[in-house]
């Protein structure tokens, strides 16, 4: 396993060495560069193939409930719609089909065909709200299972989700269209500061498919608000977006309700802007780059926006591959190998780590 992951993560490893009396070439036969080009590749699906199936034995209930073990064990939509996705990088149809199975009867219980967000396994109760990002990972990862495993009956459930998204959570604010974090809780009945949003529900590289999914909703529209938001949302010294923010005024001000931090949340802004990959999503994906430096352990970190000052470190190493997509998706620097190598014990890190591998196989295998 370790040399296989050093000759995915180190492709001049695979390449033949020169004899010390061999004159060296002048430049590679292009037969030779194709061959070692799809040999990594295959190498790297053959990695991230085991990768998967850790995080399965470490994560994914034989039933197909994906486990928050950071959070008392609970389950929610986010885990759901996460594990099907990286279900669907996998090739996996088996268990694309068991995670959706409990997330079907567990999470599908809402009357607006939205899902229930959280299960919680001491005594099966659920959270009646949605959580909007949870629904759109879902609906997401159910078209691409659809496309994958040709599954029509996929394709009609991401579509009734997108659909309900987009009717319950999708609100005209003066010029803006913003989507609410769920049904309840944050407009402006609700909070006073309302509505209040959170930007890392704006999952911006899965509007392209929701706009297939449900084209009665403005999803372009959507992706430009929340990239002009970010735009907006640099708060303090660091000139950060916090997780949380009040949208009530005209240009969005940390929500009263929550901490003023950049956090857990936000975190995942990065990751989401890489993974669009367009240009205005990698310029904003840009301002993230100084989150961590890469030449320590420790870090990246939750921050007070308000005073520049480091709070909590985020030490598990799927935030810092995060960061480290980022600098690569929009600097050109190179990812250490031991980010790709080492696996993060609890739930959310070792997910984002997932999401960060499948995405630069996708994307960008040159960060490598």
């Amino acid at each position: 396993m370790a040399i296989l992951a050093y000759s995915v993560l180190n492709p001049a490893s695979l390449a033949p060495r020169a004899h010390a009396t061999q004159a060296a070439p002048l430049r590679s036969n292009a037969n030779e560069e194709t061959q070692t080009s799809e040999m990594i590749k295959r190498l790297a699906w053959i990695w991230f193939k085991s990768e998967w199936r850790a995080y399965l034995e470490a994560f994914v209930s034989p039933e197909g409930r994906v486990i928050d073990n950071g959070s008392g064990g609970i389950s929610h939509s986010e885990g759901q719609g996460y594990g099907l996705l990286l279900a669907a990088f996998a090739d996996d149809p088996e268990h694309f089909q068991l995670i959706w199975s409990w997330t079907e009867t567990h999470l599908r219980s809402r009357p607006d065909h939205l899902l229930a967000w959280r299960w919680n396994p001491k005594d099966g109760s659920v959270d009646g709200n949605n959580a909007t990002d949870g629904d759109i990972l879902v609906a997401w990862a159910l078209a691409k299972g659809a496309k994958l495993f040709h599954r029509p009956d996929y394709a009609a459930a991401a579509k009734t989700i997108a659909e309900a998204v987009g009717a319950h959570t999708l609100i005209k604010d003066g010029d803006r269209l913003l989507l609410l974090p769920a049904v309840e809780g944050f407009d402006a009945k609700a909070q006073s500061d309302g509505p209040v949003v959170n930007l890392s529900y704006w999952i911006f590289p899965a509007f392209q498919t929701l706009q297939e999914l449900a084209p009665g909703y403005d999803w372009a529209e959507l992706r430009q608000s929340g990239l002009k938001l970010l735009r907006e949302s640099r708060f303090g010294p660091l000139r950060l977006p916090t997780d949380w923010q009040s949208v009530k005024a005209a240009t969005p001000s940390p929500a009263q309700k929550y901490p003023a931090e950049f956090g857990y949340n936000a975190i995942r802004l990065p990751l989401y802007l890489a993974w669009s990959g367009d240009p205005g999503a990698l310029r904003a994906a840009r301002s993230f780059d100084a989150l961590w430096t890469g030449q320590s352990d420790v870090g990246p970190f939750v921050i007070n926006v308000t005073t520049g000052a480091a709070g909590q470190a985020l030490n598990g190493v799927g935030y810092k591959l995060i960061i480290a997509l980022a600098r690569c998706a929009t600097l050109g620097r190179e990812i250490d190998p031991d980010l790709t190598k080492t696996r993060d014990e609890l739930y959310y890190p070792a997910t984002l780590r997932m999401l960060s591998l499948a995405i630069i196989q996708e994307r960008f295998p040159q960060c490598l």
